[in-house]
């Protein structure tokens, strides 16, 4: 039987942080090489006028990832309670956890999310952008997304719990694959090479929804056959116990509703910068939510690996240890964010030119806007190795009330504001941006010097009968 890793638990500090970030560093870095190559394949196969479909294929997954983070709740609470379990190395318990979370996922895919989202993709797709060209690429997009993308939520589902249980390098195999299988899909099915069709911007949609379903059978593979610390289930069941769940969704619903504040504010903000005319919606969507990838892919590694050591550290009995881990955690983003930082402020030119977009109003948007986030960067990396730390103790409620205060009255009524005066621009909505990241690393760090949030309760006390579950209101 597999043992844990106590080296997350003991020893160096910085060790014990770096063994979780950097397979999670880099599964992000590599799945996020698929969105990219994506982009730049639409950017110069598929003809747009002012790189429409670019800008689609950003709308449709700022929409789409409104769900995401939804159902990522689920899974949020299930990475705490088995990060908990780990440090103290329950197995039976962790493993249960897990299991019971992957049924009440594919409850929620199959017979909630696929439907609504089918339904709704063009209304929400029409409140985000009013663009025809932009609209035209991104509905067909969004509803392949929306009624096959399973496997996006699975894969997301057992990574997870993979890294908190402590086997970071697992996730990583698994991210390779998929990202392997994505960009190869996605180039015969949006350039129609060889015997393939010419699917445009809905080739590189069905190359994202296929290519996870590789990584899901590779996942249940490796647990059935017991190479993973994750075990099968003592007892098959076909619906999944209220007792886990309603411990997991108490701790991952704050964590959801933070997700969804955070995209929503990135929703309305799509629609500000939509009333500034297709190039500047190509432009948000090159720089924000490709090129600033890079920093956020990190530094939502390190988040997870914040997360992971707290949660462990505490199961184990030392949650000042965990909290020095999330210090660390901090300080190696903020390296990485100054480093991102400088090639975004220094290099513009060539970066655009990788989306064929180095000339014209999408050229000068971009610059700008890569000016702005050179310095969004920093604040992003800290805030979000801080924010792991907290939800990590399973103290979820305090980064969502930051998140509405940042993210919707700052950062939209900023916006707002002088949109309503007839007065905003795209200098407006970048400063806004700017603003609205500071705000938040500002707010953080001020709860993170406190102790009370390390003391959160999170306990399933057996998982055959009621749960004795309590968290602080």
């Amino acid at each position: 039987m597999k043992k844990f890793d106590t080296e997350i638990v003991s020893g160096s500090v910085l060790r014990s942080v770096w063994k979780l970030a950097w397979p999670v560093i880099l599964l992000n870095l590599t799945n996020g090489v698929h969105s990219f190559a994506d982009h730049i394949m639409i950017g110069r196969f598929v003809e747009s006028q002012d790189n429409a479909a670019n800008a689609a294929v950003g709308v449709a997954w700022q929409v789409f990832l409104v769900m995401v983070v939804f159902v990522a709740s689920i899974f949020h609470g299930m990475n705490v309670l088995v990060a908990r379990y780990a440090g103290r190395q329950e197995r039976e318990k962790m493993s249960e956890v897990v299991y019971h979370s992957f049924l009440a996922a594919l409850f929620v895919l199959v017979f909630v999310a696929g439907p609504v989202g089918y339904f709704s993709a063009p209304w929400l797709l029409q409140f985000v952008s009013a663009d025809e060209e932009v609209m035209r690429h991104a509905l067909p997009y969004l509803r392949i997304l929306f009624t096959s993308g399973a496997g996006i939520f699975l894969v997301f589902m057992f990574t997870g719990a993979f890294h908190a249980s402590g086997e970071p390098k697992v996730p990583l195999m698994l991210g390779f694959l998929s990202t392997i299988m994505n960009v190869v899909i996605s180039y015969f099915l949006i350039t129609g090479y060889g015997p393939f069709p010419t699917l445009g911007v809905n080739g590189a949609a069905i190359g994202t929804v296929i290519a996870p379903f590789f990584s899901v059978a590779i996942a249940i593979s490796l647990i059935m056959r017991g190479k993973v610390l994750i075990r099968p289930p003592k007892k098959y069941v076909f619906l999944p116990d209220w007792n886990i769940l309603r411990v997991s969704l108490r701790i991952g619903i704050p964590s959801g509703i933070q997700g969804v504040l955070l995209n929503i504010g990135g929703v309305f903000l799509m629609v500000f910068v939509a009333s500034l005319g297709a190039a500047a919606q190509a432009a948000y969507t090159i720089c924000y939510g490709q090129l600033f990838a890079i920093i956020t892919w990190a530094s939502f590694g390190l988040r997870a690996a914040s997360a992971t050591v707290m949660g462990q550290n505490i199961g184990a009995g030392d949650p000042e240890r965990g909290k020095r881990a999330v210090a660390v955690a901090a300080y190696l983003g903020t390296g990485w964010a100054i480093l991102l930082g400088l090639v975004f402020y220094q290099f513009p030119e060539f970066l655009l030119g990788l989306f064929d977009a180095s000339e014209g109003p999408v050229f000068y948007y971009g610059s700008s806007l890569l000016n702005y986030l050179s310095l969004s960067g920093i604040a992003v990396a800290v805030t979000l190795a801080l924010t792991g730390g907290l939800q990590g103790a399973g103290a979820t409620k305090i980064p969502m009330y930051i998140a509405f205060l940042t993210q919707i009255v700052i950062l939209l009524g900023f916006c707002g504001f002088f949109y309503a005066i007839d007065a905003l621009s795209a200098e407006i909505v970048w400063l806004s941006i700017l603003i609205s990241h500071t705000s938040r690393l500002f707010l953080t760090f001020l709860v993170f010097r406190t102790n009370a949030w390390i003391h959160t309760k999170v306990e399933i006390s057996n998982l055959d009968d009621d749960a004795d579950s309590s968290l602080p209101t």
